[in-house]
Parts: C-alpha cells; structure tokens; sequence
C-alpha cells in the first residue's frame, strides 16, 4: 500500500486494518510482520510518530499515539506490539548527538528495537564494548538498528555509578548487522512480534551511540514527550493495544450475537442472559478506555503547561495502564465465552485475540507487583489526587 497523503497517523492505522488483518494468518505462521505490512507501517510513517520533528517525526501526543496503537491492534495484536515497541524505541533520538539520531533514524527503513536490561559493557577508549546475548526483542525482524540496555563498568573493573549511588545504565545501539540473531519465539500469543534474541562479540559501542536514555539531564528535545520516560510510554501504548484487541474481539461476539442461533435454544440477541453480558461488558471496556486516556490527557496538559513528570503522574500511568491491561483481559475472556463453541475454531476471530490479550496481560506492563508500588507510593505521600491536583 502507497502512502496515504492528508491523513493523521490515527486515520492512517485506521485504513490500513483491512491490509493487515488480510495479512494476520501469515504473521501468525512465519511469527514475524509480513513484508506487505511492514512496508505499509513505514511509507505511512507510523514507525515514526514519537521520533522528533528535528529529525522528520510527528513529535504527537501521548493520546494520539495510543489511538495510532489501538487501531492497528483491531486489525491484529501482534503488528500493533511491534509498531508500539519500535515507535517508543524512536525516543532514544531525543538523547543522541544529530549526527548519530540521524544515521539511526533517517537511514531506511531506520527502525530501532531493543531487549530486555541485562549485562556490562566495559569502558574502552572513545567508547565501549560489549559482549552479551539479549532477549525479548519484540520487532527486531523489522529492525535496521538494535539497543541494549546495560550497565557500565570502568577499565579497571569497577561498576560506574551515578550520583545517587545506583548503577549507571546506557542504551548502547549498533547496527542489527553487527549481531547474531537467535529464532527462539515459538509462543501461544503475539506469535507474529519475533521478540527473538541477539548476541553480540567484542563489538566496540562508540560514545555517540550509547544514550543516557530516560536521565531527564541528558534529553536535547524540550517538548512534553520527551518529559516522558521510555516506560511510561510503553506502559500507555501497550494498554491502548489490549483496548483495541478487546474491543475487536468484543465487537466480533456482537455480530455472532446478532445471527447465532444456539441448537435447541432461542436466537442469541433474544436471550436476557446474552443481552445482559454485551451491556455490562461494553460499560466494562468504555470505563477502561475512560480511564486509561483520561489519566493520558491530566498527564499531558500539566506537561504542556510547562510542568516535569512527578511521583503523582508516575503513579497513575502505572495503574491506569496495568488496570487497562487486565480490565481488556477480562472483556476478552467474556466474550470468548459468551461465544460458544464457534470461538474455539481457528477460522472465526476468538481465539486468536483470546491468545494475544492474554501473552500481554504476562507481560512487565501488566503486573500485579504496580499495584503494590503504587500503593506504597500513595501511604506514604498525598498521592490519591489526580495529577493535576483538582
């Protein structure tokens, strides 16, 4: 598909659901994004809607990013994971010297994803190195670019720390043609992210290409995303991906519904019980979504009034966006049930999305450990206010 010229990038995800879910059952047997769609993600620039508008990005709001997110997860889980994964890793651009964002990001297709926090590197003149395997690198079969997230060790042996005595952490990046990759995502959900593994071997990282990623010292970008941290973001993105895998499943078992005929009983539409569960659940999923992009626009006003992120705004991403996740779990499991035997058939569109909500309600987003930080957090301080503190 060809560029789509006068959209926004929420109406661009929006027109391409037809090519992508056209695409889901190959996405689903290679466990990796088509190159239809993958080729359809960069022409319409959505790879590149948080990278700066100094290196040719959108720059959009948070709010707008979750919607770009929500559409593309209608339409299938797992393009909408990659997308949201890569999209966030454009952040970095923010804390990078011009030179080195721009080989990165303006050099086709210019796509960065990264794994898990794992490893050293050791200082050595002019920069770094590393040997190490990572995992969990969800869009690296899309991927020009690769970073990892490590921690410093000085020539001499010794862990470099910050001022308040905790490890330093960089995200060093370095071309994907510089590492080996591992096919090790052979999974029940989100099969198509190829959230593979990578290794590197005594590869020199020069200073350029090692950010100070998320240290609010060393971000060059002064608009209210990159107020932002990297986490944050994916926390609200990956919540706007379970809302738009849930309400694709939720609309699904409204138009079975609609035409099902159970054997030996009345029509579904005519059944109470049926009826009873489309309401609760469809109020079930519009509080969550209530919710989740409230909390997304207190954040973002106070933002662009000028103000930072504080402990408050910290909070209520976490909860909003971890409640999100396994509120849209539970709209899921209703209407996977509430749909009989058709929805256990490959062929009919449940349990594919009963598959991928619940690999994202696994994920580090959606644990129940943000709850118990969250509380903390608010018994210790005057937290419970929203954001903004009306």
């Amino acid at each position: 598909m060809n560029k789509l010229p006068g959209l926004g990038l929420v109406e661009r995800a929006r027109a391409l659901q037809p090519l992508i879910m056209g695409e889901a059952n190959e996405i689903e047997r290679t466990r990796r994004l088509t190159p239809k769609v993958t080729s359809a993600l960069i022409e319409n620039e959505l790879y590149r809607a948080l990278l700066p508008r100094s290196y040719g990005g959108h720059e959009v709001p948070l709010d707008v990013f979750m919607q770009m997110q929500e559409e593309i997860a209608k339409a299938d889980a797992s393009t909408a994971w990659c997308l949201g994964q890569c999209a966030v890793c454009a952040m970095t651009a923010a804390y990078l010297e011009p030179d080195a964002a721009n080989e990165i990001f303006n050099t086709p297709p210019g796509i960065l994803a990264w794994g898990a926090i794992k490893h050293d590197v050791k200082v050595v003149p002019g920069g770094y190195l590393a040997n190490a395997r990572w995992e969990f690198a969800s869009g690296s079969r899309q991927a020009s670019w690769l970073g990892s997230h490590v921690r410093i060790t000085e020539a001499d042996g010794t862990p470099r720390k910050k001022k308040d005595g905790s490890p330093e952490i960089r995200t060093i990046l370095f071309p994907i043609t510089s590492a080996t990759m591992y096919d090790v995502w052979d999974v029940i959900g989100l099969r198509g992210t190829g959230t593979d593994s990578y290794s590197v071997e005594n590869l020199f990282i020069p200073e350029k290409f090692a950010a100070l990623r998320d240290d609010m010292n060393a971000v060059r970008e002064k608009g209210p995303l990159y107020k932002l941290t990297t986490n944050a973001v994916f926390s609200m993105g990956f919540a706007a991906t379970s809302l738009g895998v849930a309400r694709a499943t939720l609309d699904a078992a409204i138009d079975l519904a609609r035409k099902k005929v159970p054997q030996g009983l009345s029509a579904m539409r005519e059944n109470n019980a049926v009826q009873g569960v489309i309401g609760r659940t469809e109020a079930s999923l519009r509080a969550a979504r209530a919710y989740l992009f409230g909390t997304a626009a207190e954040v973002w006003r106070d933002l662009e009034r000028g103000g930072t992120v504080t402990e408050a705004h910290r909070i209520a991403i976490r909860i909003a966006s971890t409640w999100t996740i396994h509120q849209a779990a539970s709209v899921v499991d209703t209407a996977y049930h509430m749909s009989g035997a058709t929805a256990v058939f490959a062929a009919n569109p449940f349990e594919r999305r009963f598959r991928d909500i619940h690999a994202i309600a696994q994920q580090i987003q959606a644990r129940d450990t943000h709850y118990e930080d969250a509380g903390k957090a608010i018994l210790g301080s005057d937290l419970s206010r929203p954001p903004t503190g009306r």
